[in-house]
């Protein structure tokens, strides 16, 4: 016998969002009208749009959709249905696989479109609900923003490109949005930024220009354009940063802030002359990537109460460690905004200002004009402030002047471009500062790397994990006991990949009087690192341990980032044992 479906009117009543009385006057309204009582509940305001939509998806066993998430503008694909359809039954194509097409539908008894779907695309067609609002509006951004896919973009130019600098001259005046070159330039843009990308890379090769988007610290390749249109795209660039088109031999920066989608979204431009044309990067900032909160972060419990313990110190230096990449700024900017209330003064020296913070005294490093870090120092030092945030320590004099803000009452925020957390100490005496400097004002040192974190949608239990692997990240078979790391599988959300988003793993190195002893005595970095850990520090290898065996991270993309460290970690163990 078949199960008696539930009435709509029933799920919401038991959802709590509806009422018995006002199920009858939308019932009574809805006969008078025509309209289903979906429909009616809305004009009378009992319900929303969402409410009824998820409902429906309910009574018809179907999944709901948030159209408002990150992840429905990245599975949406455009080019899965012919915009005639989507635009005439407002259906939204999802994803396509093998031979079943995934649609959002408003309307689940909608039986001809769903015939019709079958019919035109001659495959299965699966469905889930959303609201119709929400899908024409969300339809609606994505043909505005997107009306075309790059590679269809690439072959609409008909460019002749017979006279290339008559061509610039033309981009140069160039103030219609229609114009091809001006359509292709702004779907590079908001498809990298619809795909989580944090850098746009177009660089010319001998054939070709190749478009390649950094999505969680990796390089995916994404198309290869035309080497005639070049020119065109670097010129369309240039003008958009504020650059001086006419400068192809030396490094520009500029600065582009434009609409993508909802937001506003700034880009920093840097261009640099190469065999074959300008390698063009631009760096895409997004305030948000830097107020992820402490939580989000990384940080294992005693990490994060080491961190909050010496960020509430009084004076003394923080430094924090790592390569290009690897997140210092963010955790710095964390830091600051959890520090950033009323009754702290905080300045920062910066090369460039990336993001703008409320409450924050930034300054713009300006060498040209001799504004360097070292002079808006001793400025910052006349301004009373509580904490001093210093972009990087790069030379003597501003490492001496950061030790003597450390020394006068300061709290002292810097990064350093080392490897580990022992080895800032003997960088900064090889700078030139001297030893009891060093070691009388730092307070910590972390170091600290990202690594990818694995797809929730997709990653599953690894029943065999590589032994290999597992040895470089320093697993052994009994932490393994009531463990069971997971694996990256790959799906729609995650792009195929298996993973989506990136946490750090650190080193946390707090200077006691046996390491400060070291450092004044110019000890080798093997032998504060062996204190250090002697005094409880863990490893970059060790913290990634942990994120493996919580299912957070897998032990190859451990091994891929901290590889280094754990093989230093483990001839370390061979040869104590």
């Amino acid at each position: 016998m078949a199960r008696t479906r539930k009435k709509l009117g029933q799920i919401l009543l038991r959802w709590g969002i509806i009422t018995e009385q006002q199920i009858d006057e939308a019932l009574q309204v809805a006969q008078a009208s025509g309209k289903r009582i979906g429909e009616a509940l809305v004009e009378m305001e009992y319900a929303t749009e969402d409410d009824v939509a998820k409902a429906l998806a309910s009574q018809y066993g179907l999944e709901y959709i948030d159209l408002d998430s990150q992840e429905a503008m990245r599975a949406a694909d455009m080019q899965a249905l012919p915009i005639d359809i989507v635009k005439k039954y407002l259906v939204l194509p999802l994803e396509k696989k093998e031979n079943k097409l995934k649609v959002v539908i408003h309307d689940p008894m909608d039986l001809e479109l769903l015939d019709l779907l079958r019919f035109r695309m001659n495959c299965e067609i699966e469905t889930v609900i959303s609201s119709r609002s929400k899908i024409k509006g969300f339809i609606d951004a994505l043909l505005s923003d997107s009306a075309t896919t790059i590679d269809e973009t690439v072959r609409a130019l008909s460019i002749d490109m017979e006279a290339e600098d008559k061509e610039v001259r033309k981009i140069a005046r160039e103030v219609d949005s229609d114009a091809p070159i001006v359509r292709l330039v702004d779907k590079i843009i908001t498809e990298a930024v619809h795909n989580r990308s944090s850098d746009i890379h177009i660089e010319p090769m001998n054939d070709r220009v190749r478009l390649r988007y950094r999505v969680d610290g990796v390089c995916h390749e994404r198309d290869k354009i035309p080497k005639r249109m070049q020119s065109s795209i670097l010129t369309r660039l240039k003008i958009l940063a504020g650059m001086k088109i006419e400068e192809r031999r030396v490094p520009q920066d500029g600065r582009i802030k434009m609409r993508v989608g909802r937001e506003v979204i700034d880009f920093r431009v840097s261009a640099c002359p190469g065999y074959h044309g300008e390698s063009m990067v631009l760096r895409i900032l997004r305030p948000e990537s830097v107020r992820i909160g402490m939580a989000n972060l990384g940080f294992e419990p005693d990490h994060e109460q080491k961190f909050n313990r010496i960020i509430r110190k009084p004076n003394g230096i923080f430094l924090v460690t790592g390569p290009t990449g690897s997140g210092k700024t963010t955790t710095l900017y964390t830091a600051l905004d959890v520090l950033n209330r009323p009754d702290r003064k905080i300045i920062t020296a910066e090369d460039p200002v990336e993001y703008n913070f409320t409450g924050i005294n930034q300054c713009q490093v300006r060498d040209d004009i001799g504004l360097t870090f070292a002079r808006i120092l001793r400025a910052m030092l006349r301004q009373a402030p509580n904490v001093i945030l210093v972009g990087e320590i790069r030379d003597k004099e501003v490492a001496e002047v950061a030790t003597q803000a450390a020394l006068t009452g300061h709290l002292v925020f810097s990064t350093l471009h080392t490897n580990d957390a022992p080895s800032a100490i003997t960088r900064l005496i090889d700078m030139g500062v001297k030893p009891f400097l060093v070691a009388s004002s730092i307070q910590a040192i972390m170091a600290q790397r990202l690594i990818r974190i694995l797809c929730p949608d997709c990653k599953e239990p690894d029943p065999e994990p590589s032994a290999y692997y597992l040895r470089l990240c320093g697993i052994s078979e009994s932490d393994l006991e009531n463990k069971t790391p997971c694996r990256a599988v790959g799906c729609s959300s995650c792009g195929g990949t298996g993973y989506r988003g990136r946490r750090g793993i650190f080193e946390f190195m707090m200077l006691n009087s046996e390491i400060r002893e070291l450092a004044f005595k110019r000890a080798p970095t093997t032998a504060m690192r062996k204190a250090a850990m002697a005094s409880g520090m863990r490893d970059l290898a060790g913290d990634g341990r942990l994120k493996v065996l919580a299912g957070i991270s897998s032990a190859e993309e451990v091994a891929r980032v901290a590889q280094v460290d754990a093989i230093a970690a483990m001839e370390e163990e061979e040869q104590i044992a």
